[in-house]
């Protein structure tokens, strides 16, 4: 009974990001018109929020060593709904705007960290794999986040009304269910810093690093999709603003579904074949991207997409599992550095081409994410590193 009531508080937290993640960047374009933000600033308003997560991440660590992350996730999260909602509010002043931006990167860090350490203690007391279904709910959240935002924008909502609804949603999860996640005792206690410091050194870089390179260029394209892809239908396509949200809709269903049956065919043709296959399907469906002469033709490549490269990630992790001989998670703390390097520099990088007079090129900007993902292609026997045996940590 009492793992059953964490891991539906673990659901609703991953349903409560997504479907609040989805709805902030689905309204990129409403932002900045209501910001009166140039697309230099704009893009150093989306290049702030990965940069502050990753600060928010790691000083959520250090809070879990001595509360759990309970407590992290039962704050950071109704900060995030409240983050979202002042967006709104923040009226045509950068400077709170930057204020809010920043309340909400170091929450969505947190939550970030706090929620996976749940999920991660869900699945040790089940003793069998769940993690992935966490992630399933996260992108049907995110889902009815884009077509909310579709909604909002077809029915002349305002930014406060069309984030404080699902912010509401939000608070309420979170406050209802925060209080059935696992205690501190209940998550189990980790290693001392002096044993993931001795443990380290059995767990090779090499392998990691190359996993993580082919991971950090997944997510410069989940960043540029995530990020501009309504503002690239609106301006490049000439979209409707009920239309442009319905982009990151399409690829978060696309991740549903590719994510669903990845696990099978890993256990069917192999890793590297799957991570082949992925890379390919990606780069076709984000030249289909770049080439679409319409909205609706963008839609469909960005479903393509996702479809190919939303394996990468949970691949990576269970590569880099095979080389960490300790048993500590070592390995995969290591890769997931490439998360927020990857999203970071997509961020910058699409970035790049909205300078501060003149017009942005999104057209061109995607072509980068898209020749990245031919790196994954070439780096695809990474993902079947040899296993390393087995070991205990020196004392």
């Amino acid at each position: 009974m009492r793992d059953r009531q964490a891991r539906l508080a673990t659901y609703a937290a991953f349903g409560i990001q997504g479907l609040c993640f989805a709805s902030l960047v689905t309204r990129v374009p409403q932002i900045q018109e209501a910001h009166r933000l140039g697309d230099a600033d704009l893009a150093i308003v989306l290049l702030l929020v990965p940069v502050i997560a990753g600060v928010g991440s790691v000083l959520s660590g250090l809070v879990f060593q001595r509360f759990g992350s309970s407590p992290v996730l039962r704050i950071s999260q109704p900060a995030v709904a409240a983050a979202i909602t002042l967006v709104g509010l923040t009226g045509g002043e950068l400077l709170p705007l930057y204020a809010t931006v920043a309340l909400f990167g170091l929450s969505v860090g947190a939550v970030d960290a706090s929620m996976n350490a749940q999920a991660v203690a869900v699945e040790r007391h089940e003793g069998k794999s769940v993690t992935s279904g966490f992630y399933a709910v996260w992108s049907v959240a995110g889902i009815l986040g884009a077509l909310w935002t579709s909604l909002a924008n077809e029915l002349g909502l305002s930014l406060f009304v069309g984030f404080g609804i699902p912010a509401l949603v939000g608070v309420a999860g979170s406050l209802l269910l925060g209080p059935r996640l696992y205690r501190k005792d209940e998550e189990g206690s980790g290693p001392s810093a002096a044993e993931l410091k001795s443990a380290g050194r059995l767990v090779p870089w090499k392998p990691v690093v190359l996993v993580g390179i082919a991971m950090g260029c997944f997510y410069i394209a989940d960043a540029a999709i995530s990020n501009y892809s309504a503002k690239y239908l609106q301006d490049e396509l000439d979209a409707s603003d009920a239309v442009a949200p319905l982009a990151y809709g399409a690829y978060q269903v696309a991740m549903v579904l590719s994510r669903g049956v990845a696990d099978l065919g890993v256990r069917r043709y192999g890793p590297v074949n799957v991570i082949r296959l992925g890379a390919v399907v990606g780069f076709l469906g984000m030249a289909g991207v770049v080439a679409a002469p319409n909205a609706l033709l963008a839609i469909a490549a960005v479903t393509v997409m996702g479809l190919g490269v939303c394996v990468v990630a949970p691949i990576a992790f269970s590569a880099a599992d095979r080389v960490d001989a300790t048993g500590l998670g070592i390995a995969v703390s290591r890769l997931n550095l490439f998360n927020y390097v990857g999203f970071v520099l997509g961020a910058g990088i699409i970035g790049a081409f909205a300078p501060a007079e003149g017009e942005s090129d999104l057209r061109v900007a995607f072509m980068i994410p898209t020749a990245l993902i031919l790196v994954i292609l070439l780096l695809a026997p990474s993902f079947a590193p040899r296993p390393v045996k087995a070991a205990t940590a020196p004392a």
